[in-house]
Formats: C-alpha cells, sequence, structure tokens
C-alpha cells in the first residue's frame, strides 16, 4: 500500500471525528502480531470511544476497502487478532462493566472489558463470570466472545457460548444488531432483518449437514456454531456469532451469565505413570461430576523447577503425570466423600487431597503458566504455538495422546502437552524449526498430519483458542465440502466484501504464509550481554516473547512487579510485549531498520528497566538488558543523550563531590544554579536532588577501624556509591547488625562499583571495565567462599544477575555466586535470631530489581519471625533509578507512584516503617510524599539497640 493511501486513510478518520488513531512505525509492529506465530502490520490502529466511533471507522473502511480486525488483549495464539488493515482495540476506552444484576445473575459489559474487572465487579455479589481462561488477568470479553474461550473450568461452567445471553454488534454496514432471550428464554434479534432472513434460508438449504457435523462434543470449537441457527434452537444468533472470531461483526457490547461459586473446593491430584494413562481414567472421574479435570506431566514440571527453582514445585503424588481435579460443592462432607470415592475409583499410583485453597493456589499455578512456561521445549529450543489447543471426545483422549506423542516423534520435535483432559483439549506447544531452511515446510507438513490425526478421533481442530491463521486453512479436512460451503454463504450474508478479519475461517491466508519467527535471522555481531540462555543469540531473546500478554495485567489486583509503564499509559507499545514486537521487528521486519530507528526508541523511552519482566514473564524476557543493548549499539561512539553523562556517570560525579561535599551541596542551593545544573544534565526542574553525605561511609569505616571487635565470621560489604555518598547511615547500621550476628565486617581496600548507572544508559563498554576492575577486587574473596553483602539492590541485582551475561569467566561467575543480601545472609546463620519487632507495623516497598533478580522471600520470611506485621507493596515506585528524574518521564513515573506506593503512604498510621532498601523506591517517597523511608539493617539495629536498652 502506499503512504498516500494510507495518509487517505488517516484523513478520512480524523474527518469522521475519530481521535484516538495510531499510525506510527511503533505502534504498528506492536499491533502486528498477537499471541501467535504470525505478524501481519496494520496500516492503523484504533482505539474506539464510543460505538459511534466504531461505526465511523466501518464506514470510512467500508468506502476504502481496508480491512477491519477488532482486538481486545490480543492473547489469541491462533493469529485471529491481527490483520492488514484498521485494528479496534476496545481494551484501552471500551472497557467498562456497565451493570451488574444480582436478581437476574447477569451483567452487561463492554467489549473490552477485562476478564479480571468483570470478577471484581461481581464479587461483591457473591458471583462471577464462569470461564476462567489461563490469560483472565489481562483477556477480555469481547476477545472470549470471539474465540468461544473456555478455561480449567469448563466441567462445571461451561464455555463462553453457554454463558451469553445477548451481544450487541454492528455489521460491516454500520447497522447495530442486538440479540438476546424473552422472558421464555427464546433467543431474540433486534436489527440485522435482511441478513436474518439469508441466513434463514441458507439453513433451511442446510439442515442435515448442521445437524450431523456439528456439536458432536463440546470443544466443537471450530469453524461457525452454525448448529445454533437449527430451528430447534430457535435461531440463536448469539450462539453463531460466539466464536465467529470477528469475520461477521463487531462485538461492542454483551449481557453475560453470572453464577455462584460453591462453598467448597477440593483439589485432588491424582498421578499417573504417563500422560496416556491419565487420560485413561478421564471418564471415569468425569462421572464424579468435577468441576475441573486438568492434566499436566513431568515435562512442564521440570521446565517449572528448573525457572524458578525447586522450592517453586509443591510436593506432588508419585507418578510423571498428573490429573488435577476439583470436586466443588456447597455441602463440604459431600464433597469430601466424593473426592474420597473418586480417589478409589481413579486407579492412581498416588494421590493428594488439598482442602487449603492457600495450599492449592501453587499447584494450580504450575498448569495456569503453562503456555508461557512452555516457550522453550524439552529439546531446550524455542517452543511454538500453531498446534495449540486440539480436543477430542474425553472417552479417546488417553489413546490420542499416545498417537499424538507418536506423531511428535515421527516429525522429529518435542513438546510438553498440559491442558483440559476432562474436555478432552489439549494444549502444546512445539519446536518447530521455523529459523531453518525448510521450516514452514515442516511445520505445515506437521499440522497436516496432526489436523488428519484429530478428524480420525472424532476431534476438532481447535477447542477453544479458534482457528485463526494457524488452522483455518485446514478446515476442509475437519468437515465436507457441504459444510465449507455453508460457512461461505455465512460469511457472504454478512459480509460480502470479506471486510472483517480476512484470511480467517472463510477464504482463509495458508497457514505457513507471514509467519514472523521463521524471518528471524540470528544477531551475534558484537553484543554487550552474553544471552547465554538464548545461544548468544539477541533475536532469539527478544522472541522468547510468546505474546501471552502477562505484561498487560494490572499489578494493582495480582502483585508483582510487570508491567509499571503499560498500566501507567495502557498503550501497547509501552508493554513488555509491545516492546518486543517492535525490536523484532527491528531485526526481521521493515518497519524500524536498525538500532537507532525511532519507532525502537520510542517504544523503549518508557521502559524504566525495573526487570519486572525478567521474573514476572512466564517467558523470561528481560528488558531491561534489551533496552540497555539498543542503547549501546544506538550511541556507541555517538553523541549521547545529557543525562547519560550526568545521571549515568553519577558514581564518578559523586567521587569528586565527596571530597568537598558541604561545597557541593552548598553550590547547589545558590540561586539560579540548581535549574542550570539539572537543566544541563537533562533532569526534570520538578527533582531535588540529593544531598551529599557529610563523610562517606568507606572514610568512617577507616576511622573506626580500631572500635570493631576483630573476631567473627568475615563478610565483605559492597559498598555502592549510593550507599558510600548519600546514605553511608544504612552501611553503618549494616556493620552493627551483622557484627551482632557474629560476622566480622570489610571493606575493599579500593572503591568498587557495579556500574548499574552505565548499564541503564547503555553505557556498555565502560560498564565492562567498571566490573572488571570489581571483579579483580572481589575474586579472591568469592573463591575463599566469603559472602560478598549487598545493601542496596539494584547494584546486588547487577552483581547477581548482569555481571555473569557482562563479563565471561570463572571470576565473574564466583563473584555472582557470592553475592547475597543481607536477609539471606541472616537466614542461614546457625543460631542466629531476628530481634523483636512485634508491633511494628511496615510498609515494605520491595524494590524491583530485587524482587526480579534476588526474590524478597528471605525478608519477608525475616520480618515475619521478627514478628512484624508488613504490608508488602507490588509494582515499582516509579523512579527506576535514572527514569523517573531524566525530563520527559516526570509524569508517568509519578503515575506509577500512584499505582500502589502513594496510595499506601498515604493510609499509612502514625508510627508506621516505610521500609525500602532502595535508594530510588526512598528518593521518590520522599520526593513525591515527604515519607523517609528505612532500611532494612536500620530496622533491625534499632531493634537490638533497643534490645540493649
Amino acid at each position: 500500500m502506499t503512504v498516500d493511501i494510507r495518509d487517505d486513510l488517516l484523513g478520512r478518520l480524523a474527518r469522521a471525528g475519530v481521535t484516538d488513531v495510531l499510525a506510527d512505525s511503533a505502534h504498528r509492529a506492536a499491533y502486528g502480531s498477537d499471541a501467535s506465530l504470525y505478524r501481519v502490520v496494520p496500516r492503523a490502529v484504533v482505539r474506539p470511544r464510543s460505538d459511534e466511533d466504531v461505526i465511523a471507522t466501518l464506514e470510512v473502511c467500508r468506502a476504502l476497502g481496508v480491512p477491519v480486525t477488532a482486538r481486545g488483549a490480543g492473547t489469541s495464539v491462533a493469529g485471529n487478532a491481527i490483520g492488514p488493515g484498521v485494528v479496534l482495540d476496545f481494551s484501552r476506552h471500551l472497557d467498562k462493566v456497565l451493570e451488574v444484576d444480582a436478581g437476574s445473575r447477569t451483567a452487561r459489559v463492554q467489549a473490552g472489558t477485562v476478564h479480571a474487572v468483570l470478577q471484581a465487579a461481581a464479587r461483591p455479589h457473591g458471583l462471577r463470570f464462569g470461564p476462567d481462561p489461563s490469560t483472565h488477568t489481562r483477556c477480555t470479553i469481547g476477545g472470549m466472545i470471539g474465540n468461544n474461550s473456555c478455561g480449567s473450568r469448563t466441567l462445571g461452567y461451561g464455555r463462553t457460548s453457554d454463558n451469553v445471553t445477548g451481544i450487541t454488534a454492528l455489521t460491516v454496514d454500520g447497522e447495530r444488531l442486538a440479540t438476546g432471550r424473552d422472558e421464555q428464554g427464546r433467543p431474540t434479534l433486534e436489527g440485522a432483518k435482511a441478513i436474518a432472513e439469508n441466513l434463514q434460508a441458507i439453513m433451511g438449504a442446510n439442515l442435515a449437514v448442521a445437524r450431523t457435523e456439528f456439536a458432536t462434543f463440546p470443544r466443537q470449537v471450530s469453524g461457525y456454531a452454525v448448529e445454533h441457527l437449527l430451528p430447534e434452537r430457535g435461531f440463536d444468533l448469539t450462539g453463531l456469532l460466539v466464536g465467529s472470531e470477528g469475520t461477521l461483526a463487531v462485538v461492542t457490547e454483551a449481557t453475560v451469565r453470572l453464577v455462584v461459586d460453591p462453598a467448597h473446593r477440593l483439589l485432588v491430584v491424582l498421578g499417573y505413570p504417563d500422560f496416556g494413562t491419565a487420560g485413561d481414567a478421564v471418564p471415569t472421574i468425569l462421572t464424579f461430576d468435577p468441576t475441573a479435570c486438568e492434566g499436566i506431566d513431568s515435562r512442564i514440571v521440570e521446565i517449572v523447577r528448573s525457572r524458578r527453582g525447586p522450592g517453586s514445585v509443591p510436593p506432588l503424588p508419585g507418578g510423571s503425570s498428573w490429573l488435577f481435579v476439583e470436586i466443588a460443592g456447597d455441602d463440604l462432607g459431600e464433597a469430601r466423600e466424593r473426592a474420597q470415592r473418586l480417589v478409589q475409583a481413579a486407579a492412581a499410583v498416588d494421590t493428594l487431597i488439598v482442602e487449603d485453597p492457600a495450599k492449592a493456589a501453587p499447584l494450580w499455578r504450575i498448569r495456569e503458566d503453562g503456555a508461557g512456561l512452555a516457550g522453550r521445549a524439552p529439546s531446550g529450543r524455542p517452543a511454538h504455538a500453531g498446534w495449540e489447543d486440539a480436543a477430542v471426545p474425553p472417552a479417546r483422549i488417553g489413546d490420542y495422546l499416545r498417537d499424538f506423542d507418536v506423531l511428535v516423534e515421527q516429525h522429529g520435535l518435542s513438546s510438553m502437552p498440559y491442558g483440559h483432559l476432562g474436555d478432552g483439549c489439549v494444549h502444546v506447544r512445539l519446536d518447530f524449526p521455523l529459523d531453518h531452511e525448510g521450516g514452514p515446510a515442516r511445520f505445515r507438513a506437521f499440522l497436516e498430519d496432526a489436523a488428519d490425526l484429530v478428524v480420525r478421533y472424532g476431534g476438532s481442530l481447535s477447542g477453544e483458542h479458534g482457528d485463526g491463521r494457524a488452522r483455518s486453512e485446514l478446515l476442509p479436512r475437519m468437515y465436507s465440502p457441504e459444510a465449507i460451503d455453508l460457512f461461505r454463504a455465512v460469511k457472504q450474508a454478512f459480509d460480502p466484501a470479506n471486510l472483517l478479519n480476512p484470511g480467517v475461517l472463510v477464504d482463509p491466508d495458508p497457514v505457513d504464509a507471514a509467519i514472523r519467527v521463521s524471518s528471524a535471522r540470528p544477531v551475534r555481531r558484537p553484543l554487550a550481554f552474553g544471552y547465554h540462555a538464548d545461544g548468544g543469540d539477541f533475536n532469539q531473546a527478544v522472541h522468547r516473547c510468546t505474546g501471552v500478554g502477562k505484561c498487560r495485567a494490572d499489578t494493582r489486583v495480582l502483585g508483582g512487579v510487570m508491567c509499571p509503564s503499560f498500566v501507567a499509559t495502557r498503550t501497547e507499545k509501552d508493554s513488555t510485549r509491545g516492546r518486543a514486537r517492535v525490536l523484532q521487528e527491528m531485526l526481521d521486519g521493515d518497519l524500524a531498520p536498525d538500532w537507532r530507528a525511532p519507532a525502537v526508541h520510542d517504544a523503549l523511552d518508557l521502559c524504566l528497566s525495573c526487570k519486572g519482566c525478567a521474573s514476572d514473564c512466564p517467558t523470561g524476557i528481560d528488558m531491561a538488558a534489551y533496552k540497555a543493548e539498543v542503547l549501546h549499539q544506538s550511541y556507541r561512539g555517538r553523541l549521547r543523550p545529557r543525562s547519560h553523562y550526568s545521571l549515568g556517570r553519577l558514581p564518578r560525579w559523586s567521587r569528586l563531590a565527596a571530597r568537598m561535599p558541604k561545597l557541593a551541596n552548598g553550590v547547589m542551593r545558590l540561586p539560579g544554579v540548581r535549574g542550570l545544573a539539572l537543566y544541563l544534565a537533562g533532569v526534570d526542574k520538578r527533582r531535588a536532588i540529593p544531598a551529599f553525605a557529610g563523610q562517606t561511609f568507606r572514610r568512617w569505616f577507616k576511622a573506626t577501624a580500631a572500635q570493631r571487635p576483630a573476631a567473627g565470621t568475615p563478610v565483605v560489604l559492597f559498598v555502592d556509591s549510593f550507599t558510600d555518598h548519600f546514605s553511608p547511615e544504612i552501611a553503618k547500621d549494616a556493620v552493627e547488625v551483622l557484627t551482632a550476628a557474629g560476622y566480622a565486617p570489610q571493606v575493599t581496600a579500593d572503591p568498587v562499583c557495579c556500574g548499574l548507572t552505565w548499564i541503564s544508559t547503555g553505557q556498555l563498554d565502560a560498564a565492562k571495565r567498571i566490573l572488571g576492575s570489581t571483579v579483580d577486587r572481589l575474586r579472591e574473596a568469592a573463591a575463599q567462599g566469603t559472602p560478598i553483602v549487598g545493601l542496596e539492590p539494584s547494584c546486588t541485582g547487577v552483581l547477581r544477575g548482569d555481571l555473569p551475561e557482562l563479563l565471561d569467566g570463572a571470576d565473574a561467575r564466583s563473584v555472582s555466586e557470592a553475592t547475597v543480601t543481607v536477609a539471606e545472609l541472616l537466614a542461614r546463620t546457625p543460631g542466629w535470631t531476628p530481634p523483636s519487632l512485634s508491633g511494628v507495623r511496615v510498609v515494605a516497598q520491595p524494590h524491583c530489581h530485587h524482587h526480579a533478580v534476588m526474590g524478597w522471600e528471605a525478608d519477608a520470611k525475616l520480618l515475619k519471625s521478627a514478628g512484624a506485621d508488613v504490608r508488602r507493596l507490588g509494582g515499582c515506585c516509579g523512579l527506576a533509578g535514572n527514569f523517573g528524574v531524566e525530563r520527559g518521564h516526570y509524569e508517568v513515573s509519578v503515575q506509577v507512584a500512584e499505582q500502589q506506593l502513594l496510595p499506601a503512604l498515604r493510609d499509612a498510621q502514625p508510627g508506621d516503617v516505610f521500609l525500602a532498601d532502595g535508594f530510588s523506591c526512598r528518593t521518590q517517597a520522599a520526593d513525591l510524599a515527604g515519607v523517609d523511608g528505612r532500611h532494612l539493617v536500620q530496622v533491625l539495629a534499632e531493634a537490638l539497640r533497643n534490645r540493649r536498652a
């Protein structure tokens, strides 16, 4: 398409009053993929503010012949939510729960309403929306309607189509149609009269096909659900539109059925020798009316353990495959009795019954994170969607699983199957060699054979995610020519010009066309980071993102850190996934041709480098490292932004100021000097300048050496620049705490630095030199087994995480492995018990890097054992090192702080302790709320003094 035509589209949209239109390269790249393998770049993205915006957009696109694709959270794994024309993103503005009617147990929602938001609105009424897909924290109701989503509790609550009572939608002509049910429960329709009459005539000529080929078992999701148009079903247009993947009409609103949660849920975990044998037990299990019956095997369990540590998987019953069966009811005694009878009948090698929801949650979490964790196959290669959710009748699931494993082996692939075995639906990602010559052809060959296998078992190519681009071309293998003609006739009745989500279901694109991953070329040019987990390939690293979209979840509800900038702006390019898509475009596409492309820097600009994605994203994306790499490649040997020279080299300027701290502080208070200094440094004028300490910690430590006992187990304090120059009292208290615990704190003879500020600004050559010098000064201690104790979490995180990625070699790894936090060290100290913190109320803001790299669990356990009452905040403080003080970032920094930090500080009671180990977190709280933060060692030291008093 030429620029002139796209300009015409944008001009017409503007004249039509559509105001939220995104057409820059960064946004187009971000929306060019969903959670699938495919890349189809849109001409523009419209985020409608009202139904009128949707009508106007349809009118403009119809006049120009531009396709339209509706999109929710973009978590579609089959390529259902991407298109070459205009993408309508309903999640930004049309995201409200309009009404909850507790009496009728229904809710009315806009298409962009997030599933979790609906659940939160229904919860006060004792109600919930039944279907619960694993993406429930970010998927939208409109997207669920598009795919006919299901989730793990379909046995108890049914599919989305079973829980939608009415839809408001717009046809491609802009005509509004509304479906529903009358008082007798019969389907109703308002509007679209001509379409309805046409459909009735079509169905009249195809009754036999509709009655014999459809609704053969509950998870038959592939194709159009034409069985709902049968006369005996009352010509139910709602049922047809659910699962039509946006190809027939654009859904703007829905009325959904709500249900009452049972009072009790019991989790029965059944162990079997293999996955096929677990499948064999499903028919027996279904006789006990479970609300869920999920299956996993040792392959995915081992991935969880390897990614998140051995403690991440609770003890499981014996076996190599497991069924997680939920028995629910209002009578606890009856539920227990049913669970016991199930155990006796299930022929499992070992069993476990869990009644405590808190103990059941970590077990369910293994399954819930399956899609992201399965991003690496057992072979170690990237694993891809494409054959994601086929389903067969549950009575045949065991044999199907065995035959499927044989098929995978025949094609030279490996997989980690898991899924809704009680429904006969299996999720799997496979290590298709898409980056090799002939990879797409091998992908096609497998899909064709897999489709034939499913059809032999009387199954469906899709069991809940829809057909999209991954399976639509295969539908003739599942359905008769008459059924395919029926699909075409239905599509023609609604959308004769094929403008709504073209390439899907009817007249489909080839399954091996526009595969994003197949165009990925290895990028091993001189890179700063090692990317050891990705074979040194930057492209493979950024392609870790499978698009599951967990970065779009609201951490205010769910905890965690990722992704603070998206929660602040609610813009796709500001999510971890959006940034990954733009980086993929930089490497393999044409919208962002190189490291310095404006689209790349636009997408990365609001990345706080918080590293939340490194721990919270199930695929292991580390956008902070990728941003540093991009800045390194972009500015290497070139003039940099002013803040790179000021904030990026802050430790250097701090050492200079330490020679005359009073003079430095005084100069910064002179009229006009502060403003000029902030301007020249690239710092926002609304930010305060922290005062330099009158005496650095290192000078104090040397001056007081004779006052400290020589006895004790040696530890090396890593004296970072922030603690040394701005907060030396923290290191002094650390000495007191560690000495009391039986240690003899030491410091290096010469100053050390982790290079954090150089890393975050992409000055990675300098960072490597600095880290190399640091390793030289610490390697002897590390080799002797002496713990290296970090105080500033961001610096500790560099030593633990970035150091072995930036510097290869045994010494770097040794220093990294020797580095611990104070809480980690004290937790493993024999005989040490914390001083009492009973009665102390703590508002804790874990530093993002602490959460992401080291984990805050040791701190949480220490505080709990000390008796403190802790309120742990999630999210990011918003300052994030240099990010929040740089010009152009202040507003977003404050928005991020308003997510959790500032409300918590406003709600704090007199006497509450604000615990923040991070210099950035304390600075943000002081700057925006006038609250002074305390480091863990300060809290412990004060308690020790109180104990001695």
